[in-house]
């Protein structure tokens, strides 16, 4: 059977051939430390848990939903008052499947083949899946150490600006560890104005910034709701992953048109799932702070215990990742990784699979607790790779 040519255009799943190595180093019978996959380990609240089973137990509840509750737009509306200080409204509210299913079909609903799309580099894969999917040819703006991981808008060529569609932009930033400030917000607004392009803001990460910072949305900017969009997800704030609850907020435009993308696609989200969103919406914060101060704690033992070894890795500034350069002696990030695992049992992602730019360094994801980090980085230390 001959496949569609659109599928030439995806390269392997890089997470598949890394849990292949893990699942065979396993069966050998060594001990592996997983920092590859950013899902938290930390259990979802009691309440969170309590809404979602008690909501299970009606049986009209296992019907299509066909759409999202308001009680449950409301929540979004009334969450964004309270932990941003944004105003917006139900209308400007639309629920995905995580926003991974979001990043990957909103370029269906706003581009036509061959339009121009600006993309971070690196960058999470969704965001160049998601563009290949809707025809679009990415235009990669790039995130560098001399610009701290940030979007640099002034680089960008006026005749790409010109003919872009969206610019997707991720802060705090998976895998660099970024975290944008209120004048690069200012600064995206005033490009994406001046150019007519619509700003992607993936909004993931907002409750684990590091070293006193605030996490902000989008909206908090003058002049966002009229030229952006952004991803808002429960996931890694509430550990839900598995849940897949997020949501596009912003634009009307913009949001009545996925709304009716998904709508061929999706008859809405699970009922019971979105009681639990409600009850994380309206529930108590206290937790995801305390959680954030948690992480910030794994992210001061792994850089920090790496930096002790002789590994010159820098802080994350935010996200619930470590983006490090690898040693000199390994040529590409995918070497490096392969032969951390074996000699260490450590297991991390390479930059490679996040876009050209994410070669030369690995991505750890702060997922065990800091006494399993100090292993880790002891038998990194004991293995020897970093001696040359």
């Amino acid at each position: 059977m001959e496949f569609s040519k659109r599928m030439d255009r995806f390269g392997d799943e890089i997470f598949a051939a890394l849990n292949e190595k893990k699942v065979a180093l396993e069966a050998a019978g060594r001990k592996i430390y997983n920092l590859s996959v950013g899902t938290p380990d930390f259990a979802p609240a009691p309440h969170i848990q309590k809404a979602l089973l008690d909501a299970a137990a009606d049986p009209q509840n296992w019907k299509y939903s066909l759409r999202d509750l308001p009680e449950m737009t409301e929540a979004v509306c009334a969450y964004y008052k309270r932990r941003f200080g944004v105003e917006i409204t139900p209308d400007q509210v639309a629920s995905c499947c995580g926003s991974q299913e979001g990043c990957g079909h909103i370029g269906l609903a706003l581009c036509d083949e061959g339009d121009t799309v600006l993309l971070p580099n690196p960058c999470y894969p969704v965001f160049i899946a998601g563009a290949k999917l809707a025809g679009a040819e990415p235009w990669y703006y790039p995130l560098t150490k001399e610009h701290g991981f940030l979007p640099y808008v002034a680089d960008i060529p006026e005749e790409v600006a010109r003919r872009a569609k969206y610019m997707i932009v991720s802060l705090p930033a998976n895998p660099v560890g970024s975290v944008g400030t209120p004048e690069l917000y200012a600064e995206l607004v005033a490009f994406a104005k001046k150019y007519d392009i619509l700003i992607i803001h993936d909004n993931a990460y907002s409750d684990i910034i590091f070293d006193g910072a605030e996490g902000h949305s989008f909206f908090n900017t003058p002049g966002a709701q009229d030229v952006g969009v952004e991803f808002f997800s429960l996931s890694k704030s509430f550990n839900v992953t598995g849940a897949r609850i997020s949501f596009l907020v912003g634009r009307r435009d913009v949001v009545a048109a996925f709304k009716k993308l998904r709508g061929q696609i999706d008859f809405g989200m699970f009922l019971p799932i979105q009681q639990a969103a409600i009850a994380a919406l309206t529930g108590p914060l206290d937790m995801v702070k305390e959680q954030c101060g948690v992480y910030q704690q794994r992210r001061d033992a792994l850089c920090g215990g790496l930096r002790s070894i002789g590994w010159d890795v820098p802080n994350s500034h935010g996200s619930m990742f470590v983006w490090a350069p690898i040693p000199a002696q390994y040529k590409t990030s995918m070497d490096f990784c392969l032969a951390l695992v074996e000699k260490s049992g450590v297991l991390c992602t390479p930059g490679s699979s996040f876009g050209p730019l994410g070669e030369g360094y690995v991505r750890f994801a702060l997922t065990m607790p800091v006494a399993e980090i100090d292993q880790a980085v002891k038998a990194i230390a004991e293995s020897g790779i970093l001696n040359g």
